[in-house]
């Protein structure tokens, strides 16, 4: 099993220049040590309109990590099609895979969050047309040696070329974010990895690689187990109350992820939603304890087929959690 990380930096509203140029450095300090530390990747999410801070442009970000780092591979998780005019996106795309020599994983999905597609005036009936038309363009940009046109219900380019190509041909590794049993199947028909949420139980993960692992070999590939990575909230806590101390802040980070999710009439269905049936429900799967229980949930994962996990480090520090699951829990996987 191996280890990445997920997430995004956080610079509060109102708190002077200095201080949040401090935070996002230490950020990115935090990345420079993970890859000493020996995990593999890092996948930064995009939100939009929080009101917490959440820096909302992460190839910005992962070009400042490329500039510290040779090894790390340079995520996200993910990039919202629907948002991004797709020949602006390949080349933003192809710009940080060339600056950090072909290191980047692009993740990509539809998006979920009511209160985004709101603040760019765009109905969510429209993300499912938008991925798919996105999509069909990205691949085409990446791809395509001669200029082309596009003419499409939601974008329209005329001649172009995109510049500059990727170093990783045809195109980056893609990662589609998905959760269920179409939106998994058809990540593996798009020829996409699958990017697996944190509150999925070890079961319904089992279910979900299955189900994937048959389209892809349905589509005539081989599987991979490394095609799959499935994000954890993880917290290796010290004592009992620093690890009730570091969940109530996630409990925190949940319920707004859950404000921001709902509207009027939203899909029961939609990411976070689809698991927020009961008081602690969206916090059943996360790994906060110490490292042996950590340790033993993860057994858990494994047995499930899970090859690679996206750590999301909570707590008022996280480098210091992280630092303890390299030492503490890293090993221990290494040797089960």
């Amino acid at each position: 099993m191996r280890f990445g990380l997920f997430g995004g930096a956080v610079v509060p509203r109102g708190e002077p220049p200095e201080a949040s140029a401090r935070r996002l450095a230490e950020y990115i300090d935090a990345h420079v040590e993970a890859e000493t530390l020996g995990f593999w990747a890092t996948f930064l999410t995009e939100h939009h309109f929080t009101g917490a801070g959440q820096i909302s442009a992460p190839f910005q970000v992962l070009t400042a990590i490329a500039m510290r780092t040779t090894r790390l591979r340079l995520g996200t998780a993910v990039m919202v099609l629907a948002w991004h005019n797709p020949a602006m996106l390949a080349e933003q795309a192809a710009t940080l895979d060339v600056v950090s020599d072909g290191r980047l994983e692009l993740g990509i999905g539809r998006g979920y969050r009511a209160s985004e597609f709101s603040g760019f005036a765009m109905p969510m009936e429209e993300a499912d047309g938008r991925f798919d038309e996105g999509f069909a363009v990205l691949k085409r940009a990446f791809t395509s040696n001669e200029r082309f046109s596009h003419h499409g219900t939601y974008w329209r380019l005329d001649n172009v070329l995109v510049e500059p190509q990727p170093v990783q041909r045809p195109h980056p590794p893609l990662w589609m974010a998905a959760g269920t049993p179409r939106s998994i199947r058809k990540a593996a028909e798009l020829g996409c990895n699958l990017l697996l949420d944190q509150f999925q139980s070890p079961a319904q993960i089992e279910e979900r690689i299955a189900l994937y692992r048959s389209a892809v070999e349905a589509s005539g590939r081989p599987f991979d187990p490394l095609t799959v990575a499935v994000a954890r909230n993880v917290y290796v806590a010290e004592g009992a109350a620093d690890r009730e101390a570091a969940l109530a802040r996630q409990i925190a980070v949940h319920r707004r992820m859950v404000a921001l999710s709902q509207r009027a009439g939203a899909s029961s269905g939609s990411h976070i939603l689809q698991y927020d049936t009961a008081p602690g429900s969206t916090e059943e799967n996360l790994l906060y304890g110490p490292a042996e229980e950590i340790v033993a949930r993860l057994g858990e994962l494994r047995a499930a087929g899970v090859a690679q996990v996206l750590v999301n480090g909570g707590g008022a520090k996280p480098i210091e959690s992280l630092r303890r699951f390299a030492r503490q829990v890293m090993p221990a996987m290494a040797q089960s």
